[in-house]
């Protein structure tokens, strides 16, 4: 019994560890990809962050960019979302399994930080080849 009361204490004692804000992160990157679907360059950019934006400065050098180095992610035919985490620096990582118009299946990683206004915005995008997988 005492052992069971110490567990419990303990437990309760222990810090709460807030759950990343899932929805808010996903939905960011579900926008992105809808807007890339539609050669929307504004819509897509508007989710990139300052880091994103210090590099590629306007709506047409970012969308170029995705365009030659992000195909995937550029035209996908299907995503689903798989594991989310919190980043050291307090961002996210976001792991999203996508389709390529061939039917290739690809592991993108984003990684996206809060604003100060709170709004996500992402701050870059890894991407590899998953072999006999579908999103």
């Amino acid at each position: 019994m005492r052992i069971l009361l110490l567990a419990l204490s303990l437990l309760l004692a222990a810090p709460a560890f807030a759950e990343p804000d899932r929805a808010g992160v996903q939905s960011v990157i579900a926008r992105q990809l809808e807007a890339f679907s539609r050669d929307d360059a504004a819509g897509a950019y508007a989710h990139a962050a300052p880091n994103i934006r210090a590099i590629f400065p306007s709506e047409d050098a970012f969308m170029a960019m995705v365009r030659r180095g992000y195909p995937p992610v550029h035209r996908s035919r299907a995503h689903r979302f798989a594991e989310l985490r919190e980043l050291p620096d307090g961002g996210v990582a976001q792991e999203v399994r996508l389709q390529d118009e061939a039917g290739e299946d690809w592991l993108a990683v984003y990684t996206l930080e809060r604003q100060p206004d709170g709004a996500w915005r992402i701050t870059g995008c890894t991407l590899e080849r998953m072999a006999g997988q579908s999103a």
